[in-house]
């Protein structure tokens, strides 16, 4: 028999539904997992509320109003709020911090009346306020990689990915502002997919950059990434102002359609200098599976693709500047003891609760923002951004999915870009062109370069096309098994 945690979620979904298991049988064991972990991937467990949370599945199951994934078990990114954990964002000044209310993710994927039934295991780690690509940047501690512990799983979203790589989860959430679901999905082998703009609520979740934060699944496959995308999207709109009003839908629906004709973009700026050979090989040898399955491969060119690194530096420290004005130490989050007027309180607070990449991130916002540089430098950002965007659409006409590598390195050890951020944010350079548009991308595992280590392939549809990405994964899924491959230390 199949060990529980080697099931999906798709099948763990099955076995519970059939009654094979229960789903306290099932939180037990997940539980007893990721209590033994050494990764650091999770930051907070409470096996209380997860057997609570459980024991409402079973009830649902045995009434028969289960919701679809009633008593699998997942796990949340640290950065999404939730009534039964503390939630920190990886950071110092929110250290203890318990939330009022659960974020609409939280609440659409669990037990709660409408949700989707999923069961609670935990928070997981990841850098402070998302920001950062190799979970290093984390108040509490960094995450290693599960197929080799002395390299960065990724980030933001490193603790998501490397506890479903580890297995200590089926599934998990995780948030892309400029890549912080793909980069990570792709270091740690597992599937991971960042909606368009505005499917998933951002209610609740704590904010870095507003127009661009997006909320995502993370599992093994590229089907449960479509079953718990399904459950996480849909309008919002009283409590979420960048909520698309587009209903929810089934993302796998078309999981298994034929790919005859299916015009794959081949960008040319995605396979220049700087990408690794062990990298290039698993990503080409991965597109000619795709011919076999019927695909025709396109050159196209996003020519601004260089561009978005600076675009993006400008853009998301600037609206980070902002949203993290809130953290002052007088509502929530830490509060110096050692002050002698609000001001000084005010500095203090923030100069002993942010990181150093957080602050690193907030002057230069504040900078890009401020009087003689907003035109200079902001501004000129977003007229970027949209000729980005505008590329996109001009790539879209010639094909219906643009591929390509997720990064151009596999993961890197830790400690070896600490020194030096903008190393850190060249590694961005492949997800960031997609996010700055609003596109939907995912990373699925093609294959292992380097040292042996996972390589993802990158899938950018266009607007609400979720679906054919998903059909896309799933298909090439099936015709390889480098989703099935586990990390030695996994069993």
């Amino acid at each position: 028999m199949t060990a529980l945690h080697d099931l999906t979620v798709a099948a763990l979904a099955a076995d519970l539904r059939a009654k094979k298991v229960s789903a306290i049988e099932v939180a037990q064991h997940f539980l007893a997992r990721s209590q033994a972990d050494a990764s650091g991937s999770f930051l907070s467990l409470n096996p209380a509320a997860t057997l609570a949370q459980a024991q409402e599945a079973d009830a649902q199951l045995a009434a028969g109003t289960a919701g679809p994934l009633a008593g699998v078990p997942m796990a949340h990114k640290d950065i999404f709020v939730t009534t039964d954990f503390p939630t920190t964002a990886g950071s110092k000044m929110l250290e203890g911090y318990r939330s009022p209310f659960d974020a609409t993710v939280v609440r659409k994927l669990g037990v709660q009346e409408g949700g989707a039934g999923m069961v609670n295991v935990g928070k997981l780690n990841c850098d402070e306020f998302a920001m950062g690509s190799s979970n290093e940047n984390s108040a509490y501690k960094p995450v290693t990689n599960p197929w080799d512990t002395a390299r960065v799983p990724g980030g933001s979203s490193g603790g998501s990915a490397a506890a479903v790589a580890a297995r200590l989860v089926p599934a998990a959430t995780g948030t892309d502002t400029g890549g912080s679901i793909r980069q990570p999905a792709s270091f740690c082998g597992i599937t991971g997919i960042k909606p368009t703009y505005g499917r998933a609520s951002r209610y609740g979740m704590i904010a870095y950059a507003s127009s661009l934060d997006q909320a995502g699944p993370m599992a093994r496959t590229a089907e449960d990434c479509a079953l718990m995308l399904s459950a996480m999207c849909g309008p919002d709109l009283d409590r979420d102002s960048t909520s698309l009003d587009v209903p929810a839908e089934n993302f796998a629906r078309d999981l298994n359609a034929s790919l005859d004709g299916l015009r794959i973009g081949i960008p040319q700026e995605f396979f220049g200098e700087g990408l690794a050979p062990g990298v290039r090989a698993a990503i080409d040898a991965a597109l000619k599976e795709y011919e076999s399955l019927g695909a025709k491969l396109v050159p196209i060119s996003l020519p601004r693709t260089e561009l978005s690194i600076p675009v993006y530096y400008i853009i998301a420290p600037a609206e980070a500047s902002s949203n993290l004005s809130r953290f002052d130490g007088v509502k929530f989050g830490h509060r110096t003891t050692d002050y002698t007027d609000l001001v000084s309180m005010y500095k203090r607070s923030r100069a002993e609760g942010f990181g150093e990449e957080v602050k690193r991130r907030i002057m230069t916002g504040a900078y890009v923002l401020s009087h003689g540089y907003y035109d200079a430098y902001y501004l000129q950002a977003q007229k970027i951004r949209r000729m980005i965007s505008d590329d996109f659409q001009q790539a879209f006409k010639l094909c219906d999915v643009i591929a390509g590598p997720v990064a151009p390195t596999v993961a890197w050890k830790l400690g070896e870009k600490a020194d030096d951020p903008v190393a850190n944010y060249l590694a961005d350079i492949f997800t960031l062109p997609a996010s700055l548009a609003g596109l939907p991308g995912m990373s699925v595992p093609a294959g292992f370069g380097e040292e042996g280590m996972p390589v993802g392939l990158q899938l950018i549809g266009n607007y609400f096309k979720e679906a054919q990405l998903l059909n896309a994964a799933h298909r090439l899924q099936q015709a390889t098994d480098f989703h099935l491959r586990q990390p030695g230390g996994a069993k």
